[in-house]
């Protein structure tokens, strides 16, 4: 890792809802909370916990602390929200806790915790 750069990530007792163009997309309890040097808290949610359709794309983007990134499409609202989520199915080591998870871009999508904006 570069000096001075940080991931942790942990599961926590909170409930998280996604929106977008105020349709829920997802929805779980005791998400998986990573923390990384410079970002903002990612909520990463079980795949399970998407109540849309999302559709992988063929895009991915490579982090030297993750792994390699797969992105998701979901149709919302009448709207096709083009790579509006993130996965890593082989994640590095120090960030297995996210494997089997999704992100959304918290600028792009509302996102909220325990009824609070993120």
């Amino acid at each position: 890792m570069t000096q001075g750069h940080t991931i942790s990530t942990h599961a926590e007792d909170v409930h998280v809802e996604v929106h977008l163009d105020g349709e829920l997309v997802a929805s779980a309890q005791r998400p998986v909370l990573l923390e990384e040097t410079g970002l903002t808290t990612a909520y990463y949610l079980p795949k399970s916990a998407l109540v849309a359709d999302a559709q992988p794309i063929e895009l991915s983007t490579h982090c030297p602390f993750k792994g390699d990134a797969s992105y998701w499409t979901i149709v919302a609202g009448g709207r096709t929200h083009d790579a509006i989520a993130w996965s890593y199915e082989q994640p590095k080591a120090g960030a297995e806790e996210i494997e089997g998870h999704v992100a959304f871009f918290s600028n792009r999508a509302q996102i909220t915790v325990d009824g609070t904006p993120v």
